[in-house]
């Protein structure tokens, strides 16, 4: 094995020693900050910090890897650049918070409070916002592909460049939102209301659009339209019509519910023995 290879297994295991030394302080907590501290890393492995009291403070490049936060306060928090790997953060809040170039990768922020909060630049890749408030809050630059943000209510958010591929945006209100040049192919927009959405430049190739309501949408065009899906019930601003999806490729966009299970490769039958 190569010094490169020893000197990275060596800090990985570093790190895990102080994940455990962590754990180990406080059973059934993922506490690494004492009363009043601010620390710039937090490492969390599978740690516990339900309804954990946490707001206004400064963890840039923490590191939440399978934690549960659920119903945690971190509000005006500073989680800039922070690492989220199947954390769990549902029902807490985080309003006002700054997680600006964060990784939510596979987290839950189900029914999570992210009101104003500054997620610019945010890579959230397959991360649930299922039923978040995300009234205000900034996507701008944010890669949430595969992302699931069904009954979101982010009114007034900015998702201006954004790239929203395949994302679930279906029964959610995104009233007065900004989508301004933001790659929505193939998003789900299924019975969400974007009234007065800016949509100026946004790409909607085979975006759903049934019964969504974009009534006084600014920057929507016909061109855009034209290679989306709407039906009938889809309301639009005057002037401008629906088409209904055209055949040939369509996009799909696989989110892993559990963990896949490969089975060995069979093996071919044995030969019959000889007479």
């Amino acid at each position: 094995m190569s010094r490169r290879s020893l000197d990275l297994l060596a800090r990985m295991a570093a790190a895990f020693l102080l994940g455990l030394a962590v754990a180990g302080a406080a059973p059934g907590h993922a506490r690494a900050l004492d009363e009043g501290d601010d620390i710039a890393q937090v490492f969390s492995f599978g740690g516990s910090c339900v309804g954990c009291e946490l707001s206004g403070r400064k963890m840039p490049m923490a590191r939440f890897m399978g934690a549960n936060f659920t119903g945690a306060s971190l509000v005006g928090s500073d989680l800039h650049g922070a690492w989220f790997f199947g954390a769990n953060f549902s029902r807490a809040n985080l309003a006002h918070a700054d997680l600006h170039g964060a990784s939510l990768f596979g987290s839950e922020f189900i029914g999570v409070d992210l009101t104003d909060a500054n997620l610019a630049g945010v890579r959230g890749h397959g991360a649930s916002f299922v039923g978040a408030t995300l009234t205000g809050a900034n996507f701008t630059g944010a890669n949430l592909m595969g992302a699931d943000l069904a009954r979101a209510n982010a009114q007034n958010a900015q998702f201006n460049g954004a790239s929203l591929m395949g994302v679930a945006l279906n029964e959610g209100h995104f009233d007065h939102a900004s989508f301004r040049a933001a790659n929505l192919i193939g998003a789900d927009l299924l019975s969400s209301s974007l009234q007065g959405a800016d949509l100026t430049g946004a790409n909607l190739a085979h975006a759903n659009l049934a019964s969504a309501d974009l009534t006084g949408a600014r920057g929507l065009t016909q061109s855009q339209l034209d290679v989306a899906c709407s039906t009938p019930l889809t309301r639009l601003p005057s002037g401008l019509v629906g088409r209904a999806c055209h055949a040939g490729p369509s996009l799909v966009i696989l989110r892993a519910t559990q963990p896949m299970h490969l089975s060995p490769p069979r093996q071919p039958p044995a030969p019959p023995p000889l007479p």
